[in-house]
Order: structure tokens, then sequence, then C-alpha cells
């Protein structure tokens, strides 16, 4: 059987007698060339099979050209409320860089101010040039909410990283958080749990709001017990004294598991459990958190696996899409996660 040859840069350099850097600025879509040379080097690439049957099997379902003339720049704009948000950014941040490095694209991240009028956001808008970007992506957990809905008028090619407000016309891409929460109440169920609290702000974001009626909806699903006093849910403050009603609910009401539905809050619940309460962890209580990924100071979390690095990179083929086909429909996609089980979980009474 003979021997495939790797297919690199020097192979098409060699084959049309130019140098490497020459071939290297023309698949990159740099300038320094005729569009005649420009063209020859592409189609040779092609030919040649530089890249692969997969990577044009996948461009070409997405509609998306797998060569671009010009560095395109897209910005990520977020909002910077917490250390335990950083994490977040960061996999999101990753996801996007991965996907629009093998283009020869650039991501830029803005910060958005705490808060701002009207003429502020406006005049912010025009000092960052962001009308003038190739496209938008809009971070979740945007505060104040106006500026989410001054971005989403703009009119630049915008894909928002959280799920749609309704009647929102914008393609979406986001970590199905709603399946992720499913998951934890269908998991604990399945070995044996029947009194399940919840924990979580149901009213500061779109996302929150889902993981609870996600979890109501397992809970019907399953035929558990529904009392909305039992969980620890609304409004809830930022200064830790919600931590003091958890305990309360927790020996009043006596359950065997808990779902955390908000990163920053599971270390908190963990450290009332095991040091305030005296609980150990799974053997008198089960605890799940949706973090968005393992903190080093606890123990292997048994917790949704949130796609937030995937969705970074399927965002950037989203937006190539979105540019390459600006009069179709707009679409919302959820990446699904797996649930994974570490050793803060346990059958009751175990």
């Amino acid at each position: 059987m003979p021997i495939i040859k790797q297919v690199t840069l020097r192979t098409i350099a060699n084959e049309l007698g130019l140098t490497v850097q020459t071939v290297s600025k023309a698949l990159k879509g740099r300038s320094g060339m005729s569009e005649a040379t420009r063209q020859l080097v592409v189609q040779t690439a092609e030919r040649l099979g530089y890249f692969t049957n997969e990577q044009l099997r996948s461009l070409k379902v997405e509609h998306i050209l797998p060569y671009h003339w010009e560095r395109k720049r897209f910005l990520l704009v977020q909002t910077f409320r917490s250390v335990n948000q950083v994490s977040l950014y960061r996999m999101l941040l990753e996801g996007l860089h991965e996907r629009f490095a093998s283009f020869g694209h650039e991501i830029e991240l803005l910060v958005l101010p705490g808060s701002a009028t009207g003429k502020e956001m406006d005049e912010w808008i025009v000092q960052h040039n962001i009308e003038y970007a190739d496209g938008l992506f809009i971070a979740p957990g945007i505060a104040p909410s106006q500026w989410e809905t001054k971005l989403l008028r703009l009119n630049v090619p915008k894909i928002l990283l959280n799920f749609p407000p309704l009647g929102c016309k914008v393609d979406s891409v986001i970590w199905d958080i709603y399946e992720a929460a499913y998951q934890a109440v269908a998991y604990l169920h399945s070995i044996g749990h029947r009194h399940i609290l919840y924990v979580g702000d149901t009213l500061g974001q779109r996302g929150y709001l889902l993981r609870w009626q996600a979890v109501l909806h397992a809970m019907n699903e399953f035929g558990l017990p529904v009392n909305p006093d039992v969980h620890l849910i609304g409004s809830l403050p930022y200064d830790g004294k919600w931590l003091e009603e958890l305990q309360a609910k927790i020996g009043l009401h006596a359950p065997t598991a808990v779902i955390c539905g908000i990163d920053g809050w599971v270390p908190n619940i963990y450290q009332a459990c095991t040091q305030q309460m005296g609980l150990r962890i799974p053997e008198d209580l089960s605890l799940i958190g949706l973090l968005n990924d393992q903190p080093a100071s606890l123990p292997p979390f048994t917790m949704p696996l949130l796609a937030i690095r995937e969705t970074g990179y399927r965002a950037a083929d989203r937006m190539l899409w979105r540019i390459a086909n600006p009069a179709l429909p707009f679409e919302h996609i959820r990446i699904q996660g797996e649930l994974r089980i570490g050793s803060t979980t346990a059958p009751p009474g175990r």
C-alpha cells in the first residue's frame, strides 16, 4: 500500500515554485501578492488536500467559505460582575479563539462600563468602533439589562451567548442549562432521593429562571412533591444572609439532597453544610452544583459538564454562517453536556 504523504505549506510551495511565506500569506488572506496568485494557491491547496475532507465537508454544511481574504475583527462584549464569572468568560473566549485561529481572524474582549445613560452608551459604542466590527458576541449576564437591549439593536452581525429574550431577532448559542438542571434531578431520583431542595436566584437572569423551571419539570415528571416553600428561591441577597435561611430550611424539612443552581454559591453551601451544620457529604446530604468548572478547593463534585468552551467554538461557526447567509431565519442553538458523577452524591441513608 502506498504511503500517503502529509501535505504541508512546503508541498504547495514546491508545486507552484513559490516560497513558503507567500503560500502562508495567501492562505491567511494577507496582502503582498496579486489576486490571481492567491487564487492559484488556494485552488492548489484544496486539490492537494491541505484541508482535510472532514474540514471541507463541515464548512460546506455550514455554508461557510473555507478561505477568507481579509482578517476579520470580532468582539466579545461582557460585564465583569464577580471573580466567579472569570472562568466562564475565559472558557468562552478560548472556544472563540480556537475556532477563529483556523481562519486567521481575531477576537477582541471588551468589558462594559458598570452603568451608563443612553448618551454615555452611544459614546462608548463610538469610542470602541463597535459598529465597524465584523461581528459582535454578547456574553451572558450583561448588566444592567439596558446594555443588552442597546447592543442587540446595533446593525452588526450578532451572536447572543445566552437564552434569547422572547421576540428577539438574533442568533443565539448557549450551553443547555435547562437540560443540566433536569439531569441533576433525574440522577438524584434514580439513586433513591425523594426530598430534594433547590437553591438559586430565579429572577436575576433568564438562565436562572430556566434552571428552576427545569427542576419543576423533572420533579413533576417523577412524581416528587413540589412545595416552593421548601426551596430557597426568588431574588436572594448576595450578602450571604441567605445561608442562614438555607440552614433553617435544611433543619426544618430534612432534605436528603440539595441542588445549587448558582456557580459561585456552591463553595458557601458546602462550607455551611459541613462546618456550620456538621453534616457529612454525601452520607448525610447529597450535593450537586451547577458549576462552570471544578473548584480546586472542593472535592470532586457531581455536576453537569456545561459545554461553555464548546459554546464559544460553535458560536464562531455560527457567526461566519450568519455573515455568509444574512437573509436566512435566525436560529437558537443549545449545546448539551453530560452529568459527571463525583463524590458528593450517594443514595440516601447510605
